[in-house]
């Protein structure tokens, strides 16, 4: 059964038209003139209860007024959108209760307040029983590492340390439908895969999720399908492995060596179908095609033949995957 459903959903913006300067503004106050900016076009998107759905695109595509709209936040300008049976615009406060949101630019915590006083604020708007709200917390401070954030005040948290606590507050009423918008934004590696795993769970237990992200590994781990969209409009709808089998297919290992190599000769023969390049003396990049090896088969060789002080391995963002469908023309 669907759970998400917009129909021909449309937003357009009216924003003011005016020359630059003072002339420009007195111009614009006498005789103001005003053009539209579509947003969402027209769009059409259907997701099944228990559906992890990835929904990406380039910045300005209409991706965040996509959310807001499906939240309520936004009244469409056209067209039909229904999240768990209710119309968001119109039944707001029914829909809140239903649905989590999380967007990685903005908080809904209360800046000058510790977080502990944020979530006790969100547990009585939500009704959660105190045995309940204790469990929840136990299981956050498990995965996010939330107890040592409790009593800070938000406005002095890190980054990092911000989406945690909002991760949290999104999630504490433990809804059937979440938005997360760049939900790892920010947080250290073992951080990210913890929430990962817990999204992950969360899917696995009937939750639904439309994920907005740029980071490809929380959409691979995450996600089965994704949408792509761009201009408003939805350029691309179907199987993750569709597109990560055709345009994700470039690997990249970063190599910190203890002293810069005499010659790279030897690996680029063990490595005879990557690309290895030199960065800054004692720093290699070596690019190669996952389809065709692994990262680890690609570091055997460096460790063989070379000190190695640090390793990273990169993979491509959502941003490079999406460039390559256009230059295909999708």
């Amino acid at each position: 059964m669907a759970v998400v459903v917009a129909e021909d959903l449309t937003k357009t913006f009216r924003r003011p038209k005016k020359a630059s300067g003072l002339g420009g503004a007195l111009r614009h106050l006498v005789r103001p003139e005003h053009d539209e900016h579509v947003a969402v076009d027209r769009l059409s998107l259907s997701v099944e209860a228990g559906e992890a759905v990835a929904y990406v695109g380039p910045n300005g595509a209409g991706k965040s007024t996509t959310v807001k709209m499906l939240t309520g936040i936004l009244v469409p300008t056209s067209g039909s959108v229904r999240v768990g049976g209710l119309v968001p615009h119109e039944q707001r406060v029914a829909n809140a209760r239903q649905v989590g949101v999380v967007f990685g630019q903005r908080t809904q915590l209360w800046w000058d307040l510790p977080v502990r006083d944020s979530l006790e604020l969100l547990r009585d708007m939500y009704g959660i029983g105190p045995a309940e709200y204790a469990r929840t917390i136990e299981e956050f401070d498990a995965v996010l590492g939330l107890g040592e954030l409790l009593g800070q005040v938000a406005r002095k948290l890190s980054l990092g340390q911000r989406m945690r606590a909002d991760l949290a507050a999104a999630l504490l009423h433990r809804p059937p439908i979440v938005f997360l918008d760049e939900p790892t934004i920010g947080l250290d590696l073992e951080v990210k895969d913890r929430v990962r795993a817990f999204v992950r769970g969360m899917v696995a237990d009937g939750t639904t999720v439309l994920l907005t992200t740029h980071d490809l590994g929380d959409i691979s781990d995450i996600c089965t399908r994704i949408v792509i969209i761009d201009h408003g409009s939805i350029v691309f709808d179907g199987p993750l492995a569709t597109v990560t089998d055709a345009f994700a297919t470039e690997g990249l290992v970063r190599v910190t060596l203890r002293e810069a190599p005499t010659s790279l000769g030897p690996l680029r023969t063990a490595l005879p179908d990557a690309d290895v390049a030199e960065l800054d003396g004692n720093e290699l990049v070596v690019r190669f095609d996952r389809r065709a090896a692994t990262g680890g088969e690609i570091l055997r060789p460096v460790f063989d033949l070379h000190d190695v002080v640090d390793v990273r391995i990169e993979e491509p963002d959502i941003e490079t995957v999406v460039r390559k469908m256009y230059a295909r023309d999708l």
